[in-house]
């Protein structure tokens, strides 16, 4: 038929692709040129100087990496070595990373950091346990809240808190720091016949928790006596100054056995459930790193688990750090405090505040892992290191 429309088409081979018009439009992957004739991009001033009779395009290179062209066409000046860069900057996002040399400083400054942030989250829940445990307050969580609010309002919710992470920072940084390295000694490596006949985390567990606790036992109890005692001690400073008046440096060690009989069943079972579930969870997931969600899950369960096996301790513990105070009964041991609680208030009373107390352990647990992981993964030992 005279006059009908011949097909237009783009050949791509080796050397690059021409068409089959009367323009003669030819591009060479090679040097990024067309070959003859003018193109869309062409200008006057943009042709010649090219030994084929063709014409440069400026900044070819530029064009086929920044502007989306036809399959085939699209990678046309782009190394497989810059696509795999690219790939790994969108992956990563924001990868902050800090020098620290010092292998025990970075375990030590991770601990820290995650015990302050995790305590200062859970504050409020704190409070409302420790008065809950006590009865000094309310008999129930809605109670022990209004009360607060009624007669402080918020501050009173984190009444306490900067003893509380002033305690919390190093006893959680010597805890991590002598939990890591004692694991690390005492688990067997691929291929090596196991050391012990327990978990190596659950021995770890116990000696991280014993270690901090004996370190921190007076701040804790400070830290107790001003949430309880209100009005009573103008600072910190000042309650050590009237305790140590009162009863000497051996008050301020007053529930020191329950409080490391409540910790070494805690903190091992706390650890070593929470290096069971990683290992699990790497083992259904065949993934050799864990990211920061599912951290948050697996030290939240793990807390969940150790918190409720060890908390009538934890209750026996808090009425013998109160003492006498408001004509309160003073318990001569531990076994004498859950005695006494069991036979008062029976079974209930040894789990007073376990809700709460859940509402603030496992939180706080997860959030601890998760915060420890990712400091680790931020302070490295050389800028390069993943």
């Amino acid at each position: 038929m005279a006059g009908s429309l011949k097909p237009q088409f783009l050949a791509l081979d080796d050397n690059g692709f021409s068409s089959n018009s009367q323009l003669g439009l030819k591009w060479s992957a090679k040097d990024c040129s067309f070959f003859p004739g003018g193109g869309l991009f062409a200008s006057v001033s943009q042709m010649g100087g090219n030994d084929n009779g063709g014409f440069g395009l400026p900044n070819a290179d530029l064009l086929v990496k920044y502007v989306t062209l036809p399959e085939g066409l699209k990678n046309l000046g782009i190394t497989d070595e810059e696509k795999e860069l690219e790939g790994k900057k969108s992956r990563k996002g924001l990868n902050l990373k800090i020098k620290v040399k010092n292998h025990s400083l970075r375990r030590l400054i991770s601990g820290g950091v995650a015990g302050a942030i995790s305590r200062t989250c859970v504050a409020p829940l704190e409070t409302i346990r420790t008065h809950l445990m006590v009865g000094s307050s309310g008999n129930s969580t809605m109670e022990v809240f209004n009360s607060i609010m009624k007669v402080e309002g918020w501050p009173g919710l984190f009444r306490g808190n900067f003893i509380n992470v002033i305690r919390v920072t190093p006893s959680k940084a010597i805890e991590l720091f002598v939990y890591d390295t004692v694991n690390k000694n005492l688990s067997s490596r691929p291929g090596e016949q196991v050391k012990l006949p327990v978990p190596a985390s659950l021995i770890a567990g116990a000696c991280a928790g014993v270690t901090s606790t004996l370190i921190t036992y007076p701040l804790e109890l400070v830290k107790t006596r001003l949430t309880i005692q209100r009005g009573v001690y103008d600072s910190m400073v000042d309650a050590f100054v009237k305790i140590l008046k009162e009863g000497g440096v051996g008050e301020l060690y007053r529930g020191l056995t329950p409080s490391i009989l409540g910790v070494v069943p805690y903190a091992a079972t706390n650890y070593c459930a929470y290096d069971t579930l990683r290992k699990f969870y790497k083992k259904i997931t065949k993934a050799e790193k864990i990211g920061n969600i599912e951290t948050l899950l697996i030290g939240s369960i793990a807390g969940a688990i150790s918190g409720t096996a060890t908390f009538p301790l934890e209750v026996a513990r808090k009425h013998m750090q109160v003492g006498a105070v408001s004509g309160r009964q003073v318990y001569k041991n531990m076994l004498h405090a859950l005695s006494s609680i069991l036979a008062k208030e029976g079974m209930e009373g040894l789990y007073k505040g376990l809700g709460p107390s859940c509402l603030k352990l496992v939180p706080a647990a997860g959030i601890s892992f998760m915060c420890y992981e990712a400091c680790k993964k931020i302070l490295v030992e050389n800028e390069g290191e993943e």
